[in-house]
């Protein structure tokens, strides 16, 4: 089983810049993507960036040009470089790992347990 170590998140104002880190420990040989997705008051989870073990990279539509996700396979660990922030960013950051796709939330077998993101304006 696969254990997620989420660190990076807090207040920061509008234009400002964030790093998110998540490293997985365990039973880790399943995996193949890793990648962020967040949750904001009322609001569906979705997708914020994603990374295959081979480089691969998805972005969701409203973070393209401003965040940079990568990994280090060595590690086993993701980041996520958060630059322009502004308050629509505001939510629960959750790392994910996932057997497949990670655009696809069937495929995640574990979640951190979310790092809180709060951009003011």
């Amino acid at each position: 089983q696969v254990q997620l170590e989420e660190s990076g998140g807090g207040l920061v104002q509008a234009g400002g810049s964030l790093r998110l880190s998540c490293a997985a420990s365990g039973s880790s040989y399943s995996i193949s993507d890793m990648g962020w997705y967040r949750q904001a008051p009322g609001k569906q989870r979705e997708l914020v960036a994603g990374i295959s073990s081979g480089g691969s990279i998805v972005y969701g539509d409203s973070v393209k040009d401003r965040f940079t996700i990568s990994r280090d396979n060595a590690k086993n660990t993701v980041y996520l470089q958060m630059n322009s922030l502004n308050p629509e960013d505001t939510a629960v950051y959750y790392c994910a790992a996932a057997s497949g796709s990670i655009a696809a939330e069937s495929w995640v077998e574990a979640w951190g347990q979310g790092t809180q993101v709060t951009v003011s304006s």
